[in-house]
Order: structure tokens, then sequence, then C-alpha cells
């Protein structure tokens, strides 16, 4: 079990101001992040696809919990340990969005069958074979998805052969082996900015499923779920008649990557739910710095954004970000706290213990990030 952070150390209590928030943290806009529950949601449901709500984004269980409490069939999740905190902490359906390798990680996901609903996916047959025999080691059935490229380049098969032979090993291994359907997700399609390119990108990947679906069903094998999309494309694969089941992550916080999207007509656009609070800790003439630097914020997706006008982030290191102000620039002093927009949500929340919830001006809840961390 993953133990959550010591109380000590978290930056806030309920009810303080959110001036009292000791820094660096990571804050959570309750009303942003209730208008985008709401809005995902709502237009999932529309569709009588399901919503699988991807956990690795925040890694709180709590958040899991309300997203579940607003409809979602379950979550995502990519790590054994992962699934773990989630299991922990209530949830009681949980698919890991991965390939799972080594005795170890199989034993502990076959554990966590016993007590919960746990998927995961393959594509090569020590995948199979693996979590089998953990399986019928602790009496648990596994739902297992076969994962396929559809255009990402990372985990997945590319052959209809070799679908179908995963699909005879895990058959041969019932009950501790359930085949589910198919993983099917395209990562890059979620970033890609102008909506034709999205739409243009799920296209291809449904006329691929559709494909391995056929060649499957032929062989005695059907698919009953298939999962994919995200945060950039929910509702594009929700429409597509193919897809049972969506997987969007970031959409309740949402980051600087995503905000450049830009959506089509009918799209909402999402709120900005998630930010850095930092102080200034020095001041010169040409610029300021702040507390938080590369243990605050990831920044594979480029540097955080400054919500104050007139000021720019020009730099970030180990434990500082340094600023620069235009000559419209509001002053700053040694003390002040400012709000920064993170690059990436998914690895700035991997490094933080806690996520403060405010409403308005106020923490209404401080929620930990039990799954930090969980990496294995």
């Amino acid at each position: 079990m993953i133990e959550p952070p010591n109380w000590h150390f978290a930056p806030a209590c309920v009810g303080d101001p959110v001036s009292a928030v000791d820094t660096p943290a990571l804050l959570i806009d309750l009303d942003a992040f209730e208008f985008n529950l709401r809005t995902v949601h709502s237009r999932i449901k529309a569709t009588n696809v399901a919503l699988r709500a991807h956990g690795k984004a925040h890694k709180c269980p709590e958040i899991a919990r309300i997203q579940v409490a607003a409809g979602a069939c379950g979550v995502c999740c990519q790590k054994a340990s992962e699934a773990q905190a989630f299991v922990d902490a209530g949830i009681t359906d949980v698919l890991i969005t991965n390939e799972i390798v080594g005795a170890s990680k199989a034993a502990r996901v076959a554990a966590l069958a016993r007590i919960a609903r746990i998927g995961l996916c393959v594509d090569a047959p020590l995948h199979v074979a693996q979590i089998a025999q953990a399986a019928h080691a602790a009496g648990s059935t596994v739902d297992i998805y076969i994962e396929i490229d559809v255009g990402r380049s990372r985990c997945g098969v590319h052959r209809i052969d070799q679908a179908l032979e995963l699909a005879r090993l895990i058959a041969a291994e019932s009950p501790a082996l359930r085949f589910n359907g198919l993983h099917a997700y395209h990562g890059a399609s979620q970033h890609m900015r102008e909506p034709a390119e999205r739409a243009e990108a799920v296209q291809a990947s449904v006329a691929k499923v559709r494909k391995f679906v056929a060649a499957l069903a032929a062989a005695g094998h059907a698919c009953p779920v298939i999962t994919g999309g995200g945060t950039g494309t929910y509702d594009l694969v929700a429409g597509t008649g193919v897809y049972t089941e969506v997987q969007p992550g970031s959409y309740v916080l949402m980051d600087k990557d995503y905000a450049l999207n830009r959506l089509a007509s009918d799209e909402t656009q999402l709120r900005q739910a998630l930010y850095g609070l930092c102080t200034v800790i020095s001041v010169s003439p040409t610029h300021a710095v702040l507390d938080g630097g590369l243990k605050t914020f990831a920044v594979d997706s480029g540097l955080p954004r400054m919500v104050l006008e007139g000021w720019t982030v020009k730099s970030v290191s180990d434990e500082h970000t340094v600023i620069v102000p235009s000559d419209e620039a509001s002053a700053l002093q040694v003390g002040d706290k400012v709000r920064l927009v993170p690059g990436h949500c998914d690895p700035t929340v991997n490094l933080h213990d806690w996520l403060v919830a405010m409403r308005g001006q106020i923490v209404e809840d401080v929620w930990p990030v039990a799954a930090r961390g969980a990496l294995f």
C-alpha cells in the first residue's frame, strides 16, 4: 500500500487563504476543474460511449473518486504500483494501459484482480505468459487487451497475425485471463494543433481497428471493448461508432501545451485548472527569481507560463525560475506570490505530494498525490 505523505508537510490547511499556501505548491481551481468535468462527461455521455478517466494525469485517488462519481466507469493508469494506489483507495475498476513485464509486477496485478476488476495490455507472448502464471497462482482473473499500434510508433502489435496469436494464447489461459478487446491509443494525435489533423489521425486509427476487429471475430475472438482516445481527441473518438471507451486524463487539469490546440467550431474550450504557486525570493532591476524550478515544473513541453501579465519565464534551474518584465509589467517585491501554468500537467503533478484545491481565494481541500513516484 502506498501511504499518503505526512500531513505535517502539507502546504496548506482547509480554510486557509491562498495567500497563506506554502510554496512552491500546485493549486487546483475547483470552479475550472468542475467545469471541465461537466463538459467532458456530458459530451461523452451523449454518445453512449464509456469514459475511463486516465489517472496518470493526476495520480490522486480523491480526483479519481470524483471522476467515478461523475460517471466514469473506472480509471486508467500506467503502472502496477499506480493501480495499487487507486485500488487501495476504493477504485474497483482499473485498466493499466501499458505492458507489464516482470514476475513481481505480474504478481501484484494478479493479487489486485482478486479484489478489483483489473485489465492490462499485451503485445508479446511473454506478457501473456507472465500474467497468466501469476493469475493462476493467485486464483484471479485479469482482463487482457491486445494493444495495436495505430500510429504512435510506441507499443502495440503491427500485424493481424500477431494479434491472432496473442488472442489464441489468452484464450488458452482461461479462466485466469479474459480477452476483453483492443487498446488502440494514438498519443501523438492529442497534441496535433489543427482540428482537421486530429480528425484525420482518428479516422486512420479507426480504419486499422476495423481490420483487426474483423479478423479477430472471424477467428472466434470477439472484442467487447475498444478503448483509446484522450483529452485532445475524446469527442472525435467517441463519435466513431467503433470505440466503446475513451480515456481522457488531462481534461480536469489542463496545461500550456493543450491550450495550444485549436478547436473545431463545435468544441468547448476547457479551462486551466492546474497552477503552480511560487514566491518571489529575489528581485533585481532586470529580473525576479521564484522559489520553484525543475523540481516544481516539468519542462518537457516547454517552460511554464506566467499568469501575471507583463512577466515572462526566462529560465528554469533546479530550485529557481527566473522571470523578466516587459516595460508595462507591474513591479514585484520579495514575498509576492505568483501563479504559473505548467507546460505539461502529468509529469508536473508527479513532482508534488499535494494538490491544494481552492475555491476563489480559499483552500477548500488538500489532496495527497498518493501514486506519486509509483513507477514500477
